[in-house]
């Protein structure tokens, strides 16, 4: 239930104290922990439509949490996959391994997906199909460490529309991930996790659930049609599926919501006696924006419809919870650039390229360098700016240093800025730069031969849209935020980047950090507590660095105690 005051100052840090002293994953205080992910979410987001967000949703943490607006990823690529895995490792690509969505396997001779595991089965779906498991990363994560921490009693669940943004979050010891086949939108999940779906998750899937999200118009406030979920054909004749058409539409987060809810309920979240951890990863917000880019009207509405969404999300948490046995925070895998069309109108040197002319003419560029076939595909797969390199398309006495140079070479030849080489990175050889440890960062044992290119900003890869995976703040500002009894309401403005999440929840809970992660406390936004039993002051406050007046926001309120 909501508490019958608004709570002074005073009682406020007595409450905060005192919870703050109490709190530990071994008891569960807090119940629960929810980790919200809008996929491709800039940080700018937050200030653009602030004005217009209403009491409830982003407002929680902008006026009830702590808003650290100057987060940055220390990496160039910016993925869904690897910023998911960073978030959850508290390690960038070096740590945990996960360099990009998918890669080249040189022994299967095709790409392979981030999670896609062939020793398990998909659930959920007829058909002998290969499902999907965390068995890339390199490190473990926040609920692994929370599974090791209470012997398996924590419950931990990842949920999204995307395999990546459900398995890496949810990480090796996860109760379950749950994505949506992209043709039916039914939810699935893998025998990694179990033998088959819990009698809940087929319910859901057996009663029709998708269907009151087709053939339905996506209006703005005004009544202004901003798009369409009506059902329609592929170019090459097919039926268009459920994440194609519904995905880039607001519809989509309340489809998940919907799952993420009835979640909550069949598996007890926060019902049990250590602490829970949920996380829920949006993935409308990133398909729509591939497509039309951060600057347009159904973007802005997107915004403002997800902060409708996250207020009944947390009015549901309050009634099943308690708001105060939760504590939250919400942040984004990447941001993504403009359209380049867009920013050419304000005279930025914007440009769509055609990434099946730069595949050919890198590869030509190659076989001139190398003296080999000039029709070769050195080059098997490009995705821009990162190219993976077939190592028997080169001359066989040829060394893959060597290779990968002449591939980068080649790309800076066709107009990449730079690039940096797996060989390069695996040995640590890159500038004493910002950009140089950016790069390092990226280093993935994974792919094969490959190169990461340096692009040149608001370039992007294809004819159309727009992308991100780029060392750029329009792809490395996101938003971090956080709200519970801990943390002391304000902006902050000291430099934090997205791995400080885990360190941070890791602290309070009392639980160790993942094996790779590197993150710091940020402590500037921790409420101060007691010592240990038997001594009389506190701990030293943390600086503050709010933009509001001491004391002035109010605390979280929602549920007993």
């Amino acid at each position: 239930m909501r508490l019958p005051f608004r709570l002074t100052s005073l009682t406020a840090t007595v409450l905060g104290l005192a919870l703050a002293c109490g709190a530990s994953a071994y008891n569960a205080r807090p119940k629960l922990v929810v980790i919200i992910v809008i996929d491709q979410f800039r940080a700018d987001y937050l200030d653009r439509y602030h004005d217009q967000f209403a009491e409830g949703g982003f407002r929680t943490f902008l006026d009830h949490g702590a808003w650290f607006v100057n987060c940055n990823y220390d990496y160039a690529n910016t993925r869904t996959a690897p910023g998911h895995a960073t978030l959850f490792t508290g390690a960038y690509t070096i740590g945990h391994g996960i360099g990009a969505n998918e890669w080249w396997d040189a022994q299967k001779k095709r790409m392979v997906t981030s999670v896609e595991d062939d020793k398990t089965q998909l659930l959920g779906i007829s058909g002998n199909l290969p499902g999907a498991s965390p068995h890339n990363l390199l490190s473990d994560t926040l609920g692994d460490e929370l599974k090791l921490a209470t012997q398996g009693k924590s419950r931990v669940f990842g949920v999204s529309l995307k395999d990546r943004a459900a398995v890496l979050p949810a990480g090796y010891a996860g109760d379950a991930a749950y994505w949506i086949d992209h043709e039916t939108g039914t939810w699935v999940s893998s025998t990694y996790y179990r033998a088959d779906l819990p009698a809940w998750v087929k319910e859901f899937n057996g009663s029709n659930r998708t269907t009151k999200y087709w053939d339905r118009e996506w209006k703005d406030t005004d009544g202004t049609i901003l798009g369409t979920t009506a059902h329609r054909k592929t170019k090459k004749g097919a039926e268009a599926g459920f994440y194609d058409v519904v995905g880039p539409t607001p519809f989509a987060n309340d489809y998940e919501f919907e799952f993420a809810k009835e979640l909550v309920l069949y598996e007890k979240l926060g019902a049990g006696e250590t602490t829970d951890l949920l996380i829920v990863s949006l993935s409308g917000n990133d398909i729509l924006g591939h497509r039309i880019g951060p600057d347009t009207p159904q973007m802005k509405n997107m915004a403002l419809t997800i902060d409708r969404q996250l207020a009944e999300f947390f009015t549901f948490l309050g009634h099943q919870v308690g708001l105060a046995n939760i504590w939250m925070a919400l942040s984004a895998d990447h941001g993504v650039s403009p359209i380049p069309s867009y920013a050419k109108k304000l005279r930025l040197p914007g440009e769509n390229l055609n990434d099946e002319k730069l595949l050919s003419d890198i590869n030509a560029a190659i076989g001139s360098k190398v003296g080999s076939s000039a029709t070769a595909q050195y080059v098997k797969e490009l995705d821009y700016p990162l190219a993976f390199l077939d190592q028997t398309a080169f001359p066989s006495r040829m060394k893959e240093e060597d290779a990968e140079q002449a591939a980068g070479e080649a790309m800076q030849k066709i107009g990449l800025r730079g690039y940096y080489t797996r060989s390069q990175l695996a040995q640590g050889k890159v500038p004493p730069s910002a950009l140089g440890r950016k790069y390092l960062n990226s280093f993935s044992p994974y792919g094969g031969w490959y190169v990461l290119g340096v692009p040149a900003p608001f370039s992007i890869g294809g004819l159309t849209g727009t992308d991100h995976a780029t060392p750029y703040t329009y792809d490395t500002h996101v938003p971090l935020v956080f709200y519970g009894f801990p943390f002391q309401p304000g902006v902050y403005r000291t430099a934090a980047q997205p791995i400080d999440l885990v360190a941070t929840f890791a602290s309070l809970l009392g639980i160790n950090a993942p094996a790779a992660a590197t993150g710091r406390v940020l402590v500037e936004a921790l409420a101060p507590t007691s010592r240990s039993p038997g001594t009389s002051s506190p701990d030293s406050t943390p600086p503050k660095s709010k933009s509001s007046p001491e004391n002035s926001a109010p605390v979280p309120t929602g549920g007993s105690h």
